[in-house]
């Protein structure tokens, strides 16, 4: 609003809230570093785990960062930056999302301080800017490459993304179904290796124990056969895979049959039967003996597909298909006229089985299965939810390194290495830019403190010694927090592919600029939204239930 001649003068809507200059970067800051703040405690082996309550009442348990934030509802524009640091680590590199947004708030604390020294926030993002891209190099150089399907290495990865974990107790356990699953379903392209970690299929399922999940080699489908007749389990199957529905088709137009007598009634009738014997004959000559459809079956269909002891499954998942063609080398056919016994899928084994009382079908022993399955128990709905998150962090992990074959020490390690390194480039940039270089250096410092805080040690004492024993003995000491004392991360076995600090790295210095850069917040008023919506519901009050 702004006066002239004494008269005012309306920009911005009424109830419009304007944050400018320092007032907009102090609560933009503060936004996104409580948001750093919530997650930090769930740093390292010895983090803490938070408990999310929705609107509903359901209940979310864990202490990986990406579902933490997604499951808060923060209504911030700033902190919705942060979740989006950790949403995109976790897509980018599948682990290290808590670093991630720790840093991105850790750098942003920094350069208030800076921004509390009267430095331009122009200067702390180009200094920002160029000790990020100085971090790449770094952490590039201080790389191990490794075998990509060195099993040893992979396994200490993978363990690595489970400890702190709901599911530590078995981490040794689930990190081989993780690194079997990944090796299964790994395709050499040009000489170098490519994972999809979609082709891994995690089906859970309350009861048992933990140690009770199991990799299958091939796909675990949640439907029972359609017709209690069917066998419950076929050796040596031939699969086929139908994207049609085995019914009697209704016409594209609409049309009308006029029936005069009840002859003609029972033609039309038998007709129909005809079609459907046709449509299972045709299945039959091929040689098939299971049959997965991704759409109905018709009651009629069932009864002769029993008959002749094929097992049968419909309104399967199209995802779940594509599976099945994937782990059995079977095409998906779209006319049943069309299948040939070349189109059949193999498998050792189709089971229908019983797993906490629901009936699953599993497809098991396929020659050269591209397509796997995790069928995830734990006693507890909760502990079920953690174990996938768990094992969806070490898959992703693994995938890493198998596509890059590149390692770093675990344990804050890199980042104690970055620090000291980003110091000393800081003295050959020089100038103001000097300063934010710093900042940024001692902000990576806050990975090894907090996994100290968390353990519960002094994360003073225990920085200052492993930041001298790193300097004395190389870029891969860190903190081990069970002895309380600097390690060799790499013979301890804490080990991380590089992709993921390179990514949290890359995100967290990039949210913070991104921050940094804002001057002005103009937000628009809530209570015109609220009057918007009451007037297109007819005015009604909301009622709470």
């Amino acid at each position: 609003m702004a006066q002239l001649a004494g008269q005012p003068i309306l920009i911005l809507p009424e109830g419009t809230q304007r944050y400018v200059g320092r007032d907009a970067q102090r609560l933009n800051i503060l936004a996104a570093r409580i948001v750093a703040e919530t997650v930090r405690t769930t740093l390292g082996p010895k983090g803490m785990d938070k408990m999310l309550v929705d609107s509903l009442g359901d209940i979310v348990i864990t202490n990986d960062g990406a579902t933490i934030l997604d499951e808060m509802d923060i209504q911030h524009p700033a902190a919705k930056m942060m979740v989006e640091v950790a949403k995109t680590q976790d897509k980018e590199a599948g682990d290290g999302t808590t670093t991630a947004v720790v840093i991105a708030g850790e750098l942003l604390r920094k350069a208030e301080e800076l921004l509390n020294q009267n430095i331009h926030p122009t200067i702390i993002v180009k200094g920002y800017t160029l000790a990020a891209e100085k971090a790449q190099e770094i952490l590039e150089s201080i790389a191990k490459d490794v075998s990509p399907m060195d099993e040893e290495i992979l396994m200490k990865a993978a363990t690595t993304a489970i400890t702190g974990k709901a599911a530590e107790e078995e981490r040794e356990y689930l990190a081989k179904l993780a690194v079997d699953a990944v090796k299964l379903v790994a395709e050499e392209v040009d000489g170098k290796y490519v994972v999809d970690i979609d082709n891994i299929k995690l089906e859970k399922k309350e009861g048992g124990s933990v140690r009770d999940t199991q990799l299958i080699k091939g796909v675990v489908i949640d439907k029972e056969r359609v017709h209690p007749g069917m066998p419950k389990k076929v050796e040596n199957a031939k699969i086929a895979l139908i994207n049609e529905a085995l019914e009697v088709k209704e016409t594209e137009t609409d049309a009308e049959i006029r029936i005069t007598s009840p002859e003609q009634l029972q033609a039309f009738l038998e007709q129909e039967e005809k079609m459907i014997k046709d449509m299972v004959d045709k299945i039959i000559a091929t040689g098939a003996n299971v049959v997965f459809c991704q759409k109905g079956i018709d009651d009629l269909a069932q009864h002769y597909l029993a008959k002749a002891g094929i097992l049968a499954v419909r309104r399967v998942k199209k995802s779940d298909m594509e599976k099945l063609a994937k782990a059995t080398g079977a095409k998906i056919v779209t006319n049943v006229r069309d299948l040939t016994p070349e189109d059949l899928g193999y498998a050792e084994l189709v089971e229908e089985r019983k797993v906490a009382g629901e009936n699953m079908v599993f497809v098991e022993g396929c020659k050269n299965p591209k397509a796997v399955t995790i069928l995830i128990r734990g006693g507890t709905e909760h502990v079920v939810d953690e174990v996938e998150r768990a094992l969806e962090d070490a898959l992703k992990v693994v995938k890493d390194i198998v596509e890059d074959g590149k390692i770093v020490a675990g344990g804050g390690a890199p980042e104690i290495e970055l620090a000291i390194k980003l110091d000393e480039y800081a003295k050959e940039v020089g100038g103001k830019e000097q300063l934010a270089i710093e900042a940024f250096a001692d902000a990576l410092k806050v990975i090894p403190r907090t996994l100290a805080e968390n353990a519960g040690l002094d994360p003073v004492d225990v920085l200052v010694k492993v930041t001298a024993a790193h300097k004395d003995k190389g870029a891969t000491i860190g903190v081990d927090v069970f002895a309380g004392e600097p390690a060799d991360m790499l013979e301890r076995g804490v080990i991380e592919p590089l992709r993921v600090k390179r990514q949290a790295i890359k995100s967290a210095s990039e949210a913070a600029i991104m921050i940094l850069r804002i001057d002005d917040v103009i937000a628009a008023s809530k209570l015109e939204k609220e009057k918007e919506s009451g007037k297109e519901t007819g005015g009604e009050e909301e009622s709470e239930f």
